[in-house]
């Protein structure tokens, strides 16, 4: 079992990923601006963290096997992220990435589309900035996890496609579920499949 840290332990993405952690037995120092929203898992510990204190988030994610991102965009910084990963010694990092840096169209990203949700824009955006950002960064092991573009609230199934770069769609549009991406992102951690990758998670 693997020692993991998880940055935005408390989101909707952060808390289904730190409870499939914790289901799978591995042992997870759990991130969060409020620690107290964190709730009680085993192998799960809760500690404030300020994802914009890059000396305070390297001291806090150093000695772990592999730290996980799921925070917000626009309520955070890739580089921040990125060095205060670089500084703590530890090689995997695993970004919950976003939609909008998806393919609908070869070389056309969602999040360029006319019809994209104003709403979301700014979020997607950021996100396509920060995948671009990794695309540089050659001295850590990362992944980029993009989830379909609903990503809501939902059953664990443990069924769903695997893609790359291009949106992934069904008669039912572009879904996951938060339980269902979180089971692709630990699977990524416990084998390795897309090292220096984005890839796609939907139904």
């Amino acid at each position: 079992m693997a020692i993991i840290a998880l940055i935005g332990a408390s989101g909707n993405a952060g808390s289904r990923i730190l409870k499939e952690l914790s289901d799978r037995g591995h042992t997870v120092t759990a991130i969060a601006r409020n620690p107290e929203k964190i709730p009680a898992l085993p192998g799960v510990t809760a500690v404030k963290g300020d994802v914009f204190d890059k000396a305070c988030l390297a001291e806090l994610i150093s000695g772990h096997d592999a730290v996980i991102s799921a925070v917000h965009f626009t309520a955070s910084d890739p580089e921040i992220l990125i060095d205060a990963v670089r500084s703590s010694g530890v090689k995997r990092y695993v970004v919950v990435g976003g939609a909008g840096s998806l393919e609908i169209a070869p070389g056309i990203r969602l999040v360029t589309t006319p019809n994209f949700p104003a709403a979301y824009k700014a979020e997607a955006s950021k996100g396509a900035d920060f995948l671009d950002l990794l695309k540089t960064v050659d001295d850590l092991d990362w992944t980029f996890l993009s989830p379909s573009a609903m990503f809501v609230p939902g059953e664990r199934t443990g069924k769903f496609r695997l893609g790359r770069d291009q949106l992934i769609n069904n008669e039912n549009g572009s879904s996951i579920s938060f339980e269902d991406y979180a089971i692709a992102l630990v699977d990524e951690i416990e084998r390795p499949q897309h090292v220096k990758q984005r890839f796609t998670v939907g139904y």
